[in-house]
């Protein structure tokens, strides 16, 4: 009997990997220039904990969690998002105590929900958090490195920053009430979902996808008109600061999030360049998570970018696999198997002179034209010959696959300073 992989959770296969690789090396390096630490965190947590941050009546406590018995009877949850997590390493290990932190992670998330384009129930996600910020200044920071990755992998012109306030747990609960009441007397125009989340989340209505819906919510009554003054004051620095920056962005007045634990600022970058599941990264303030997880109260401001819809928005501006690099820059061939453990050697020698090089022994066989067009398929820059003759004269034929230059022989040691210089490899 066949076996296929899980519905919801994808293979990424060879020729998908060098986009991934790419979006991940552009954006650990500007996390890394921000002053962002990688931290490491484990895939299965106590459920209590996503019970506790997370909401027990949202969608992804309710219906979405991976959630099993181990054989102690312990309840354990495969990770539905990273936040949660980081707070519990952060304050298991001391790293908030009179102490600021700026961490990333990465790595996949697990949701029970119905797979489709771009969201899937193994996704994969790359975290930011930062610990013990306060001031608005680190919101508009955190938007401003968002920004620069969009820069940097080319994808500005196909994002747009949405914002909102959504205050204190005191204002929610005032314009929560209000939200309620007005929602009540219109129930029988609501979707199912809505009508649902009516008595345990209604604030998830707002995010409601549903025509009908959407036109009952444009009379209701709207979150930053319930906000008190503190919020109301870090609202309006953070879009100073944003304007300031030259950062274009939309107030979005109906923009939530799905977790319980936010407050005040929260935002989303969303895109139309991939339909319907059109937010490519999101997060928010959320000060008080710290202290609801038995720590002492801590400001804290995130977001997490979904890997899966950053790659499908890569593609869509055509930017192809193929355009980072070649899959490998040099491709050994024998003449003959006999040439073939001098071929070897010669390749474990040159990967030591040449580090980061990606260096292919051809071991398939087959006639040297076969060898020659397998060298050229790999996308390596140059084909290293190595028959009868060279092992003979103790050279080695470089033939160039890239441009019209002639074929040359060298001796190893004159190879190898020609490579590095070509390549530019520092010592």
């Amino acid at each position: 009997m066949k076996i296929n992989a899980i519905r919801g959770m994808n293979d990424i296969l060879p020729e998908e990997t060098p986009l991934w690789r790419y979006a991940e090396k552009i954006i650990q390096q500007v996390l890394t220039t921000y002053g962002y630490r990688e931290i490491r965190l484990p895939l299965l947590e106590p459920t209590l904990l996503f019970d506790r941050s997370i909401g027990e009546v949202t969608d992804i406590v309710e219906k979405e969690m991976y959630t099993f018995p181990d054989r102690n009877g312990e309840s354990l949850t495969l990770r539905p998002e990273g936040t949660a997590g980081c707070v519990r390493a952060c304050q298991e290990h001391g790293l908030l105590f009179n102490q600021t932190q700026r961490l990333w992670y990465q790595g996949p998330m697990f949701r029970y929900e119905r797979p489709q384009k771009g969201r899937y129930r193994q996704f994969h996600q790359i975290g930011v958090e930062a610990f013990g910020f306060a001031a608005p200044e680190l919101d508009a920071e955190l938007l401003l490195l968002s920004a620069e990755l969009w820069r940097q992998l080319g994808l500005t012109e196909l994002v747009t920053l949405e914002i909102n306030s959504i205050g204190s747990a005191e204002a929610r609960g005032r314009y929560r009430a209000d939200l309620v009441a007005y929602l009540s007397t219109r129930k029988e125009k609501l979707d199912d979902d809505s009508r649902r989340r009516l008595d345990s989340n209604p604030l998830r209505i707002l995010d409601s996808k549903v025509p009908e819906t959407q036109a009952l919510l444009d009379q209701a009554p709207v979150i930053t008109d319930y906000l008190d003054q503190p919020s109301r004051d870090h609202f309006a620095r953070l879009r100073a600061l944003l304007d300031a920056m030259q950062i274009p962005y939309r107030i979005n007045p109906r923009l939530v999030r799905g977790l319980d634990y936010y407050c005040d600022t929260v935002f989303e970058w969303v895109t139309s360049a991939l339909g319907a599941q059109g937010t490519v990264c999101a997060g928010g303030r959320y000060d008080g998570l710290v202290e609801q997880l038995g720590g002492r109260p801590t400001p804290a401001v995130g977001m997490a970018m979904g890997l899966e819809r950053l790659i499908l928005l890569l593609g869509s501006r055509t930017r192809q696999p193929g355009e980072l690099g070649p899959h490998s820059d040099l491709y050994l061939i024998a003449a003959s198997d006999a040439e073939l453990p001098a071929v070897m050697q010669l390749a474990e020698r040159l990967r030591r002179a040449l580090p980061q090089r990606v260096i292919i022994t051809h071991l398939e066989g087959g006639s040297f034209k076969s060898r020659m067009k397998r060298a050229d398929k790999s996308g390596a820059e140059f084909a290293l010959l190595l028959g009868e003759d060279e092992l003979r004269d103790q050279v080695v034929s470089l033939k160039p696959l890239r441009s019209e230059a002639p074929q040359q022989r060298f001796d190893e040691a004159t190879l190898i300073d020609h490579l590095r210089q070509h390549f530019r490899v520092t010592l």
